[in-house]
């Protein structure tokens, strides 16, 4: 049932590709996720992440982005915040980087389904993108839905260190001037599976597999990612 709910989007959005020709890439994440408690209600959030190009040949996303959290309890919490990133592009004529930032809302709830614990992200984005050669500089909103499930491999009522497998699902959408990116509702799937270690309440590491699949104006995209993060709390 667990894993039923957590790639149901992940099965829906792999039927629908499945019709169409799709541009074949592989590349490699490297991500560091952090939550910072200062009080009751009030924390960080911050993540940084590195991704290449396909084929592994240069750093392609860079990702910074911070963001301050109110918790209405354990498990539900608020984060607004804002992120640098941008696309670097090398090729046999250009060497460009095209700069987006971004102010972000976003919602968490997480709850557990047995021995699994189960989070739910709602993210909306509003997405700055600089002039670049002769692309214009636009805005555009973007909404993301999240899912993801962490389920040890050992029976413990309190996971606090172990082995454990992680299942996630994300559906982007546009949701204002989809003409400015890829003129269409839908805009990308990233479904992931992978397998890790927390060494403490406050430390995993993990690697996996990730699939994004990116619905482009032109051509579609299926990204193959291998990735490795590692999460830290305090």
């Amino acid at each position: 049932m667990r894993v039923k709910l957590l790639m149901a989007f992940a099965a829906v959005t792999l039927a629908f590709t499945a019709q169409a020709q799709t541009k074949q890439e592989f590349s490699g994440w490297g991500a560091w996720f952090h939550t910072q408690k200062f009080s009751e209600h009030w924390g960080l959030a911050f993540d940084a992440q590195f991704r290449s190009a396909d084929d592994w040949k240069y750093l392609k996303h860079p990702l910074i982005r911070p963001g301050v959290s109110y918790y209405f309890k354990k498990n539900k919490i608020a984060t607004v915040g804002y992120l640098f990133t941008g696309t670097h592009r090398v090729t046999d004529t250009e060497n460009t980087f095209r700069v987006e930032q971004r102010i972000w809302e976003q919602y968490i709830y997480t709850h557990k389904i047995q021995r699994t614990a189960v989070m739910h992200r709602f993210r909306l984005e509003q997405r700055f993108v600089d002039k670049q050669g002769p692309s214009d500089a636009f805005f555009a909103q973007r909404f993301r839905y999240f899912i993801r499930g962490v389920i040890p491999t050992q029976k413990t009522a309190d996971f606090t260190k172990g082995t454990f497998v992680g299942l996630q699902n994300e559906v982007f959408v546009n949701v204002q001037n989809k003409d400015k990116t890829n003129n269409a509702f839908f805009d990308q799937n990233r479904a992931y599976a992978a397998f890790g270690y927390r060494f403490s309440r406050k430390l995993d590491l993990e690697a996996g597999y990730l699939n994004q699949y990116i619905n482009g104006l032109t051509n579609n995209t299926m990204n193959h990612v291998a990735q490795i993060a590692l999460y830290t709390r305090f």
